[in-house]
């Protein structure tokens, strides 16, 4: 994976502007650390830093290729897992090619079909192609790879993989109106599709592309999830889904540097490990696993509702099942929390408090054995994993059921965000909004109407939260984490197949578990499923109340002109009976989402309009 930033501008000579491309650049650096290059022209700069993974001598960006009087230019952050496929109907079309990397495929397949090319794509991907008088724009269909934005007042179009590169532009400063401190206290860490939280700055949609020329910037989908019969019987539907499974993660086993497998124990994750470890037994190499514990959290860890079951045994199961190096990353609690900030600044944002720093501090050390790894992030989404598909309380409510604290999330917001704000109906159009847009079957039953509604508020806003967490946090250390669950065939499939084999044995994702059942040993396959573990060990309450208090105490943070003082005083003390976000922010992590907002506020200097 590598990190992109960008200017266009049809007045100013971007020359002149090297010193800020550079500034972008250099913020990204985490992301790319092995290379970096730059393309000046008086119309366009483009910056890119790069994580070379596959064929380090022939990917070197900005790529450029010229052909019959055509130049284009390229700067591309993402892994395209049909690289093979397009690269011969290119070589059929008259192209030839330097070396083997994915980048110079698309780049040659943007200039051969233009626009249409991302039809073609099967990967992660944000890129941007000039070509001299237009600048086209994609990301792929689920999001995994970032791409943000933000149009000037003069005209300029300045784009990044994250949003610190935006910020590094002279005209764009970190402000946030009042829509963004909704945004903070009402969604957080979420993030309304396409919301960028600072004022202008946007982010392009999933499945979005758009060009950018003298007449503007324009924006269109060029995918969406679409609504059709199922017409497989049971047999068939296991087989597809096994097939589409297994290929997905075969596909993206392709490296140039080593590569391993998160194994947390669970169905999700021991399913991507069972296919590693075949594919690469099949090249004579072992298959590299890892895992994340905190101390002495045997001695805490305590079943329940959402974590009914510890880690431990589980991925030693799999581990010996499937013969791999396996290294276990034990975390101290006080470490997570001294990580909060690093992780802040990760994502821009506050985010999942410790779920995202004890992520970031383990993808550090994986890093040290791997360049690439493959995770099980989002097979909940399409598989329908989470309580909320089956709870009938949650079904039961209205809105974001990952979040069912509206009115306890709005008593933080000050006197001066909370006038005029209908905190209910803020978060209410949202959803309303994802639902109106939801493609269904005019005799879809209502439990069918039901469960895609709540895939597509899943994907659209769950899943872009873990998906940001897992490339910045990851990113932040150059670690590139694949998804193979994201597999765009995959969700198209499974968006279709009733809700009643889904859950086949009556078990959540109980489809998956059937077309993995002769990959895992029993315990694991019939596994109930249990979340990314988190500490549980006291002191990690006690080290992030005390720094609360601490900030209570400091006289007027920035963070008292956004949040309540008195809210922050009865959450050192107030146990709420919902998450403040999906299953594992209770007290600690959400005393830790305001300690990372504080610290955000500082660090960007925000401007609070």
């Amino acid at each position: 994976m590598c990190g992109i930033a960008g200017m266009i501008d049809f007045e100013q000579d971007l020359r002149e502007r090297e010193k800020t491309l550079l500034e972008m650049q250099s913020v990204l650096r985490r992301r790319g650390p092995d290379e970096d290059g730059i393309y000046l022209s008086p119309r366009a700069a483009l910056a890119h830093v790069r994580l070379c993974v596959v064929d380090p001598e022939n990917g070197r960006q900005p790529m450029t290729a010229r052909r019959n009087g055509q130049t284009c230019t390229l700067v591309y952050n993402g892994e395209l897992y049909n690289t093979p496929e397009l690269r011969r109907e290119l070589t059929e079309a008259g192209w030839e090619f330097d070396g083997h990397s994915d980048t110079e495929m698309l780049l040659k397949a943007c200039m051969e079909w233009g626009p249409a090319c991302v039809d073609r794509l099967n990967g992660i991907f944000a890129f941007a192609v000039w070509d001299g008088e237009t600048l086209f724009l994609a990301r792929d269909r689920m999001g995994v790879k970032p791409l943000f934005y933000s149009v000037t007042a003069d005209g300029t179009l300045v784009f990044a993989s994250e949003i610190k590169a935006i910020l590094r532009h002279p005209d764009i400063p970190p402000e946030v109106d009042a829509e963004g401190a909704a945004e903070l206290l009402l969604i957080g860490p979420g993030r309304t599709p396409g919301q960028g939280v600072f004022r202008n700055v946007r982010e392009l949609l999933p499945g979005q592309c758009g060009v950018f020329d003298r007449e503007g910037l324009r924006l269109w989908n060029y995918w969406k999830l679409t609504a059709r019969p199922h017409l497989e019987n049971e047999a068939d539907t296991v087989a597809h889904v096994r097939c589409l499974v297994r290929d997905a993660i075969r596909r993206q086993l392709v490296s140039d540097v080593p590569i391993g497998t998160f194994l947390s124990g669970g169905l999700d994750s021991s399913v991507i490990s069972a296919v590693a470890a075949e594919t690469l037994g099949e090249r004579g190499e072992r298959l590299r696993t890892f895992s994340v514990d905190y101390r002495e959290n045997d001695r805490y860890f305590t079943a329940g509702k959402f974590q009914p079951s510890a880690d431990g045994p589980y991925i030693e199961a799999m581990a010996d099942c499937l013969d791999t190096l396996h290294t276990n990353v034990v975390l101290d609690p006080v470490q997570v929390a001294a990580a909060l900030d690093d992780a802040a600044e990760a994502r821009d944002l506050p985010g999942m408090a410790d779920v995202d720093s004890s992520l970031l501090l383990f993808c550090r050390e994986v890093r040290g054995d791997v360049t690439v790894a493959l995770s099980g992030e989002c097979a909940d989404e399409i598989f329908g994993g989470y309580p909320w598909f089956r709870d009938p309380a949650v079904r039961a409510e209205n809105g974001f059921p990952w979040a069912q604290s509206t009115a306890w999330r709005a008593s933080f917001l000050t006197p001066e965000y909370a006038q005029g704000l209908d905190a209910d109906e803020f978060v209410r159009q949202r959803w309303q909004k994802t639902l109106a847009e939801t493609d269904c079957l005019d005799d879809d039953t209502p439990e069918q109407k039901r469960v895609r509604r709540l895939t597509r508020l899943n994907m659209d806003w769950f899943m872009q939260t873990l998906l940001d967490r897992k490339d910045r946090m990851s990113m932040w250390s150059a670690l590139e984490v694949r998804v193979p669950f994201c597999d765009w065939q995959i969700v198209e499939y499974l968006y279709n197949v009733p809700p009643a084999l889904r859950e086949l044995g009556g078990q959540e994702k109980g489809l998956l578990r059937s077309a993995a059942a002769d990959w895992l040993p029993k315990s694991v396959l019939h596994r109930k499923k249990s979340p990314y573990p988190k500490t549980v060990h006291p002191i990690y309450l006690e080290t992030v109340a005390r720094r609360l208090r601490r900030l209570l105490d400091d006289g007027n943070p920035p963070l008292f002109a956004l949040v309540r003082r008195e809210a922050l005083e009865n959450l050192l003390t107030y146990e709420s009976p919902w998450p403040w976000y999906g299953q594992l922010m209770s007290r600690p992590q959400t005393i830790a989402y305001f300690l990372q907002m504080d610290h955000w506020l500082r660090a960007y200097q925000v401007q609070l309009l």
